[in-house]
């Protein structure tokens, strides 16, 4: 019998494909990785082949470090449907990120034949061309892309600051100039720009012209943390004793998707190889043997190269961009999200391996840092770690240039290993990257705890 009581509950309501694929779409954009990885699964039982899930859930396996999955599930669903622009568009954005210029410019090209020719997608396109054109060097492609885009939007902010940059890449540093400048007309606000005008003018030796574009937006943005540090790093106004914790992790997040394609590509990054040329001259041979930590992570540059070693390897970092993209390396167990030295301090005699590749770069002074790591260390752990090297050392132990990093002097960074109980076993001087034209030197360094 049913009662008034029972006659009045609504039935349930159905919930459709639609419905349930928005619900995975924003589950997936809130890190709820498991839940939407389930329910796009669900979705594909209920309707086999249906593009869109099929598109998502490649992204959320690439998200999750199953790049190959993910590239397999993108390519399902652009088989079901080939004017699927969007798709293509993601399959560039994967294979730009692992390095694959071919395979990307092809997907990019794909969607860029399918996008309406005078769309601000297509002007998106062309700008994204223009990228990969630049690190494979085919300078000239990369212009005509950066200004088709520029031409379909005159107003194309990031097709501007890429035009500058290529102007750049080809030592026209006064033509660089000039693009950003017309892309802080455009915009601005915009504090791509605005780094890279600063940028490029301490490049060409004018340090006072940046200083004074940075103090230009400090007084916009009095609270902006890049504003503050690049301030202080190019007028030398209340240097910090290390890059502030929101430096770092604004600066990290905003420059993670394109952080590898840019260091490695355009700056002939090596800290990551040297580091784990390092750790092969002085440990035995890989067996996955050790308890390793990537301290200062990034997007898991180090990851692949010292995983052999290590039974467990964690990766620790400021930046959730720059984790998001080391997860997709599928070699860490485990990612933090934490500050570095207070990190090491709360895992005392946890660690056989402490690795550190360009990341004190972003402190000066490195006693802190050192005493939490050989706590952190096990009997006869190690530290491998890089350094920018300070120039003509002069009684500074260490200097915040006008790039916003720190360079220590060798004197310091043995120093500072003593006094915390980590014996030195190799300083090598090295070239960390390219920068401007001209070389980058450092130290390399492998430590032990006695």
């Amino acid at each position: 019998m049913t009662t008034q009581t029972d006659a009045a509950q609504p039935a349930p309501a159905e919930v459709t494909l639609a419905d349930a694929l928005k619900m995975a779409i924003e589950m997936q954009q809130n890190r709820l990785y498991d839940g939407a990885e389930t329910l796009y699964r669900r979705i594909l039982q209920a309707s086999p082949g249906l593009p869109d899930a099929l598109h998502f859930l490649g992204m959320l396996l690439y998200q999750r470090g199953q790049a190959e999955e993910g590239i397999g599930c993108i390519e399902q669903a652009l088989d079901r449907d080939p004017s699927y622009a969007g798709a293509y568009n993601n399959l560039g954005n994967i294979h730009a990120s692992r390095g694959d210029l071919l395979p990307a410019t092809l997907a990019y090209q794909r969607a860029l034949a399918l996008a309406e020719p005078q769309s601000t997608e297509a002007a998106d396109l062309h700008n994204n061309l223009g990228a990969l054109y630049k690190v494979q060097k085919r300078y000239d492609e990369a212009r005509v892309a950066y200004e088709r885009a520029i031409a379909i939007h005159a107003r194309h902010v990031n097709a501007h600051n890429n035009l500058g940059l290529l102007c750049a890449a080809q030592g026209d540093l006064e033509g660089a100039i000039r693009c950003y400048i017309t892309a802080l007309e455009l915009m601005p606000g915009n504090t791509d720009g605005r780094k890279m005008l600063g940028i490029t003018y301490y490049t060409v030796g004018k340090i006072a012209e940046a200083a004074e574009v940075f103090r230009q937006w400090l007084q916009r943005e009095p609270e902006h943390p890049v504003a503050r540090h690049m301030y202080a790093a190019c007028s030398g106004v209340n240097t910090p004793q290390r890059a502030p914790d929101d430096y770092v992790e604004y600066t990290f997040d905003r420059f993670a998707a394109s952080f590898e394609q840019q260091l490695t590509e355009r700056l002939e990054y090596k800290a990551p190889q040297l580091c784990a040329t390092m750790l092969q001259r002085h440990l035995p041979p890989p067996a996955a043997q050790l308890v390793v930590l990537d301290a200062g992570c990034g997007t898991g540059l180090c990851g692949p190269l010292v995983a052999p070693w290590a039974r467990t390897l964690a990766g620790v970092d400021l930046s959730r961009g720059m984790l998001d993209q080391a997860q997709t390396k599928g070699v860490y167990a485990d990612l933090y999200k934490a500050e570095l030295t207070e990190f090491l301090q709360l895992s005392p005699g946890q660690w056989d391996v402490v690795l550190s590749a360009d990341t004190l770069c972003y402190f000066g002074d490195l006693q802190a840092f050192m005493h939490a790591t050989a706590q952190a260390l096990r009997p006869h752990g190690w530290l491998v770690f890089t350094v920018e090297a300070l120039a003509n050392e002069v009684d500074q132990p260490f200097r915040l240039q006008p790039h916003g990093r720190y360079a220590h002097a060798r004197a310091h960074v043995r120093a500072t290993l003593d006094t915390a109980g980590l014996a030195v076993v190799d300083i090598d001087a090295v070239v960390l990257r390219q920068e401007g034209g001209k070389p980058v030197h450092g130290w390399l360094v492998a430590a032990r705890r006695a």
